[in-house]
């Protein structure tokens, strides 16, 4: 910068600052205030014409003038002429003004823009630095227009100066982020990489050669940060050697944690322990190194007892992550007693909430009662301010973790004894849900409430529990006499008075019941609802109630009130309401717990324990009501490893479920989807993409649900749905189509959900998926994520029910080695009959009973709907639990058609036989536990059910 002579000291300028320094009140400031700028008007409209300083210090009075809050509507021109000064002091105070008070819908737009223009083709490295500051400052849309071109030119010319060079990357960024779609890196992409190679600090942030440059005996703690930060934003390298020097690096900075301090300066832990979170972050965007997880996961241990209160929540926040990777999970758990002494002691409630955090994301069956208990413990003393959120989870880990019903019951009521004013609707909805759909916990459940009902104080959701459950089960505790039926008549009636409206008609409701239920208290109950206190009441529902009801016990004979006030049927099957809620509330960086799918939603404990599902995440994502799209169960993170050809098996033949892909993989679909239709097929930090389709003979349908996780909206959003080689020409025809009543607008704003459908028909045989690409912006950078479409040819099963003696009359006529594929592989669990019954039904196949001589057996029929022709396809499951080498296959058909249909019945097994249209079934696993053996048979009759022939 140049140096400054004496004469720009602008001694006007001193003097009024000084003169609006020493003035007593308000309108002394605003009088001398309007005598200057009567005096800065008078000069600029004068005859004599300014030189540059007068300019520049009238200027700079405005400037002034409007930083003490007046509006400005004059100097604007004066300030652009400075632009064209050859002083870089008088430049500078132009370009200040401009970037102050000039806003992008100015007519002097123009000006300065040719200004810049001219300030970057000079060369002049200070007017360059001027000009780059004055667009990054302005930002708008205009000059990302004028010069988005230019920018990179100069960053990467090789005469550009080092400062030119870290104002022109700064100034592009800005442009960037302000207007990504008009920022087209394109070319410049790579070349603009190379300067992270720079030997400038100022362009590379800090030389390569770290030893260079030290901050408090930390290496460029700068760069490292914000290289871990980047390398976040990529999936884990596919190159073994790259990525084992990564692993290196890692392991290295968790090491470097290890040793003990160089110098006891606050700087040096801060820099120190800035880049081992972000390496640690690194570690769990990852995924897939359960080493580097575990020493993570105890490094972070260490920091759970640390003085600094900073340190503490990140650890506690860090690991709630941690919880979520099965590799980590067990890790975790053994610092619950640290965790739960910080829920007790910490003074900080934001890190008493991390604390609660992390112990719902740790629960499991293992720990499910103790940690319920201490956060049931802490509610009585918890702040008012997470005392609702604390309630949901204790709610939804009692009801995912229960061992029993009676100790669910007791939570959920115990719950409501200690926080009800927090306990919402969704709670106690919840647990009349579960208690009516399970026979073997009514009783218990009406004694419990009956005695929680008996406290002097009791809240009123305990009542509105109460007054549903005994009006419903009563009957099942009357022959007591402690709780016979005017007992519990009298008790419920005690606390009517107490209640608000709602809970008053719920109570009328439940006194209705109990004439149902109870002859005897008929007179009783009569009289209540005969009162002018019901018949007469205020409040129109009220009054309506005690009307209808006494009339129709006073009317209608015993088995017309028994019809009208029977039993509450089941309720059907359903998402967790105070799941839904708590996603609402907490957004995609809430912890999550889903509840097992394929059980009744009434049954508790039912389903894998961890498995593949998605236990608990924790994020620092802007809460959004998208964070789950669909209520389907959450994925791991998208950093984890694709699935390998040997874990299949276990993701589809296990009850645990499998993480949706991060990107396109080699498989032929997602295996998750294989014997499923919904679910969330992505998602990672920013975006959700959950699935819910259904085929019909050759026909689909798909629905796509896109979810912003994040508060920041996704500019230039676009989905694009390909199908690769021939399955566009002639094999398979994707049609999306947006469902918007209104034309799609590119922008998906923070926590905003757009659905897309795609009709799929299938016109013969295939292999290959189509594909599904996303591009967006998000700050800035661009995001592009190419995903295969679940569509398998299994999708396009019709089950066909065959006799025995059919069966095998065909599959005998399959004689041909190229009608047949065989595959004998090892399975890594036990054999569930139930649960493979479930995964053949959901290739979409027939289960055929009763069919094969060998009950062991599994035998299944289909056929394959396209629009060209039907394929039959007859199939055979063989366990074999004692054989350690199975006998030999018989000719097998190995075409590209592997990845289809047995995708579900080993790591990769495919579908349909060649003959059926160049399709067949061949299956290959790899490190896989022998526990029990199958033997796959897939044969192609001639067309089931019809007399054409292949």
């Amino acid at each position: 910068m140049p140096a400054v002579s004496k004469g720009d000291g602008m001694r006007g300028l001193a003097v009024f600052i000084s003169d609006i320094r020493n003035c007593k009140s308000k309108e002394a400031e605003i009088k001398r205030i309007n005598k200057e700028l009567a005096n800065i008007r008078s000069k600029f409209k004068g005859d004599k014409a300014l030189d540059g300083y007068s300019k520049k210090k009238y200027v700079c009075k405005l400037l002034f003038i409007f930083l003490l809050g007046h509006d400005i509507d004059f100097g604007h021109m004066e300030a652009v002429n400075l632009l064209s000064s050859n002083k870089y002091t008088e430049k500078q105070i132009g370009y200040l003004f401009i970037s102050v008070l000039v806003n992008s819908n100015s007519e002097l737009i123009r000006l300065i823009n040719n200004a810049i223009k001219n300030d970057l083709s000079s060369r002049n490295p200070t007017f360059m630095c001027l000009a780059l500051h004055c667009i990054a400052n302005v930002g708008s849309r205009e000059m990302a227009e004028a010069f988005a071109g230019e920018i990179p030119r100069i960053l990467v010319a090789g005469d550009t100066m080092d400062s030119v060079k870290q104002s022109a990357a700064l100034c592009l960024l800005r442009l960037y982020k302000a207007s990504p779609d008009l920022v087209l890196m394109g070319e410049w992409t790579s070349r603009v990489v190379h300067l992270l190679n720079d030997q400038h600090m100022i362009v590379s942030s800090a030389s390569t050669d770290l030893q260079d440059y030290t901050y408090y005996f930390v290496p460029a703690p700068w760069l490292s940060c914000k290289l871990l930060r980047l390398l976040q934003c990529y999936p884990p390298p596919e190159d073994g050697a790259v990525k084992g020097r990564l692993v290196e690096c890692l392991e290295t900075i968790l090491n470097k944690a290890q040793e003990p301090p160089k110098s006891k300066k606050v700087q040096h832990s801060n820099a120190k322990n800035a880049i081992l979170f972000e390496a640690i972050s690194l570690i769990i965007h990852y995924d897939s190194e359960p080493n580097l997880l575990v020493r993570a996961c105890n490094q972070l241990g260490q920091f759970l007892q640390h003085r600094e209160t900073n340190l503490r929540y990140l650890a506690l926040e860090s690991m709630c992550t941690l919880a979520s990777s099965e590799f980590s999970h067990e890790a975790v758990k053994t610092h619950i007693e640290t965790v739960i002494n910080a829920l007790k002691t910490e003074r900080d409630v934001s890190v008493r909430q991390r604390a609660a955090d992390l112990l719902y994301a740790m629960c499991d069956r293992s720990n499910a009662k103790q940690i319920v208990a201490e956060m049931l413990s802490y509610l009585e003393t918890a702040d008012y301010s997470i005392r609702e959120e604390m309630v949901l989870k204790v709610a939804i880990l009692a009801e995912k973790y229960a061992v029993d019903y009676s100790w669910y019951v007791d939570t959920i009521l115990n719950l409501i004894r200690i926080a009800g004013d927090y306990v919402s609707e969704e709670v106690w909805y919840r647990v009349i849900q579960i208690v009516i759909n399970r026979d073997d916990v009514q009783g218990y459940a009406a004694k419990t409430v009956f005695e929680a009902l008996q406290a002097p104080a009791c809240h009123e959701n305990m009542v509105k529990v109460g007054g549903y459950i005994l009006g419903e089960f009563g009957n099942l505790i009357a022959g007591d006499p402690r709780s016979s039926p005017l007992v519990q008549f009298n008790l419920l009636h005690s606390k009517f008075h107490l209640c608000s409206v709602p809970t008053r008609a719920l109570l009328l409701s439940a006194y209705i019941k109990f004439i149902n239920l109870f002859p005897e208290t008929k007179a009783t109950i009569q009289e209540v609802l005969r009162s002018d206190s019901q018949i007469r009441n205020s409040d129109v529902e009220l009054q309506q109630r005690a009307v209808e009801y006494l009339k129709l016990s006073s009317i209608a004979s015993t088995d017309v009130l028994a019809t009208v006030l029977e039993e509450m049927p089941p309720f059907p099957e359903r998402e967790s309401s105070i799941l839904a809620k708590l996603k609402k509330k907490k957004g995609p960086g809430a912890v999550s717990v889903e509840l097992e799918d394929g059980k009744e939603r009434g049954e508790l404990n039912g389903g894998a324990d961890r498995g593949g599902e998605a236990a608990i995440a924790a994020s620092n994502s802007t809460p959004s009501p998208s964070s789950d799209l669909l209520g389907l169960r959450s994925a791991a993170p998208v950093g984890g490893p694709a699935p390998s050809a040997g874990s299949l098996l276990v993701d589809v033949f296990s009850e645990a479920g499998s993480a949706p892909p991060s990107a396109a993989s080699e498989d032929p679909a997602p295996p998750l989807f294989v014997c499923k239709n919904n679910g969330v097929l992505f998602e990672n930090q920013l975006l959700q993409i959950g699935i819910k389709s259904e085929y019909r003979q050759n026909l689909g349908r798909m629905y796509l649900f896109y979810g912003n996780k994040t508060s920041v909206q996704f500019v230039s959003f676009t989905t694009t749905v390909s199908c690769p080689g021939e399955l566009q020409s002639h094999i398979l025809k994707c049609i999306p189509s947006l469902t918007h009543t209104k034309p799609v607008e590119p922008l998906v704003e923070g926590g905003a959900q757009v659905q897309q459908v795609i009709n799929i028909e299938c016109l013969t045989d295939f292999v290959d998926a189509p594909l599904l690409n996303i591009k967006f912006r998000y700050g800035g950078a661009l995001q592009n994520i190419t995903l295969k479409l679940p569509v398998t040819i299994n999708k396009f099963f019709q089950p066909t029910e065959m006799a025995a003696a059919d069966f095998f009359q065909r599959w005998k006529q399959l004689s041909q080695p190229q009608q047949e594929a065989q595959k004998i592989f090892k399975a890594s669990h036990g054999m569930d009959t139930e649960v493979l019954k479930a995964k053949l039904l959901g290739l979409g196949t027939a289960l055929l009973e009763n069919v094969d001589p060998n009950p062991e057996n599994y035998v299944c029929a289909g056929v394959i709907q396209t629009k060209i022709q039907q394929v039959g396809c007859l199939l055979r499951l063989e366990p074999n639990a004692q054989a350690q080498v199975a006998p030999p296959p018989p000719p097998t058909h190995t075409h590209t058609h592997t990845h289809l249909c047995a995708h579900a019945l080993d790591s990769h097994t495919a579908s349909v036989c060649p003959s059926l249209c160049g399709s067949h079934c061949i299956t290959h696993c790899t490190h896989l536990h022998v526990i029990t053996r199958y033997c796959i048979y897939v044969k192609d009759p001639h067309r089931v059910g019809s007399s054409k022939s292949h």
